[in-house]
């Protein structure tokens, strides 16, 4: 087997294949043992006729062809493996000359693995920010846990800005309800900025029972472009108001919301969870940092077909969170005034940027020998066997060897994050 390489790019590679006589001639005599295989002949049972016999029974298109098929299946695997390139999904093959029994000439092209120069991991330059809890981060989950202990009573009087509503609404534009703008028997804390401004303010001063009107225009920067700027008019019934009475932030307080005495514990304790809370999050974006640094200074380049599984990824992502609300992805798009081409460019580049991470930290993981026993995985698997205990399907889940391999390569990933860590302490 000869063997022409040529890449296409960093990421893609044709390799001119030309088998000669003797392989074409081994090929022949597999296609000729799997034809007659098939073959019956009265007197015998199917396959089982002496082969000189059987073989006259043959096209011999049909022995050629399958000839064929059998040597370029064979030299395919191994002309990518001599040329030492690792193709991402099954080749695309083209036969350029077929002289039976004599010699093949083919192409076979396909994305590869990219070759990764890793760049020096150990001076980033990236600095992890610093958590801080500030006095008003505290006060803000006081104030809701203060909420979420308020009594509620109906009330027949006109509603204050304080107050709890439950109304129903039609929004209209050009006389018209238009898509999102109605509810009925929604309940809406004023004061709690839900609405577009005005909305609200409209409802304070009118009492249970009161039907009115509410004319507002749409802010310019609103998220759905087609309502942005906007006039419209929301036809109202406010059916209830419910005053609002929130119990004062004290050691009773305190002692309603777990074990502590007095204000100051509780105060406390919900500093060290924002705290925690606050670390995490820089964790993960100081890791994040880490890898967009190497990456800058690494050499790689994403393969289309990964990119385009990203990209896949990504819309599929959207698509279950709209769906959840009852929309589509289509929906998302107008909601957010993008058109489908502007999505994709931009989502684009958040795909190869994940592409270029992952192959990167792939490397990493290689060149410093970074590897996930059975036994570790094992034992993340019991941990979440716990976790899922109440639902049969994940349980299930985690017997597939293929969950457990993802499981491996995450938790590959996760050590090589903390080995970058580590290298720019």
């Amino acid at each position: 087997m000869k063997t022409t390489l040529k890449n296409l790019s960093d990421t893609r590679v044709e390799i001119k294949v030309t088998l000669e006589k003797s392989e074409l001639k081994e090929a022949r005599e597999k296609a000729v043992t799997r034809l007659i295989s098939e073959v019956k002949l009265p007197g015998f049972r199917k396959g089982k006729a002496p082969a000189e016999i059987a073989e006259k029974q043959l096209n011999p298109n049909d022995i050629n062809q399958t000839a064929l098929d059998i040597a370029v299946r064979t030299a395919v695997p191994k002309a990518f493996m001599d040329s030492k390139k690792n193709p991402l999904v099954i080749p695309e093959v083209s036969v350029t000359k077929f002289v039976p029994d004599e010699s093949v000439e083919f192409t076979a092209t396909a994305d590869i693995l990219p070759e990764v120069k890793i760049g020096d991991f150990k001076k980033l330059g990236v600095k992890k920010e610093t958590a801080k809890v500030k006095a008003k981060d505290v006060d803000d989950v006081l104030a809701n846990i203060s909420k979420a202990y308020a009594e509620k009573k109906a009330v027949k009087r006109a509603a204050k800005m304080t107050d709890d509503v439950i109304i129903d609404f039609t929004g209209k534009k050009d006389g018209k309800p238009f898509k999102g703008g109605s509810a009925h028997d929604f309940t809406l804390g004023l004061g709690s900025h839900q609405f577009i401004p005005g909305f609200e303010e409209g409802i304070v001063g009118h009492e249970p029972g009161d039907k009115f009107e509410i004319p507002l225009t749409f802010p310019k920067d609103y998220h759905a472009k087609e309502m942005a700027g906007k006039k419209v008019v929301f036809e109202v019934l406010l059916k209830q108001v419910n005053e609002v009475k929130t119990p004062k932030i004290d050691d009773e307080l305190a002692k309603k919301c777990g074990p502590f005495k007095t204000l100051d514990e509780l105060k406390a304790d919900i500093k060290k969870n924002l705290a925690a809370q606050d670390e995490h999050r820089l964790t993960e974006k100081y890791k994040d940092d880490l890898v967009e640094a190497l990456v800058a200074k690494s050499k790689v380049s994403a393969p289309e077909i990964l990119i385009k599984d990203q990209l896949r990824y990504i819309k599929d992502d959207i698509s279950r969170n709209a769906a959840s609300s009852g929309a589509t992805f289509e929906d998302y798009l107008k909601q957010t005034g993008q058109k489908a081409e502007d999505w994709e460019k931009e989502a684009r580049k958040i795909a190869e940027s994940r592409v270029k991470a992952s192959l990167v930290l792939q490397i990493l993981a290689r060149d410093q020998k970074i590897t996930v026993s059975d036994e570790e995985v094992s034992a993340k698997v019991t941990e979440l066997k716990d976790v899922y205990k109440k639902s049969p399907e994940a349980l299930k889940n985690l017997k597939d060897p293929r969950v457990r391999q993802d499981l491996k390569n995450r938790m590959t990933i996760e050590k090589t994050l903390e080995f970058l860590i580590d290298a720019n302490k």
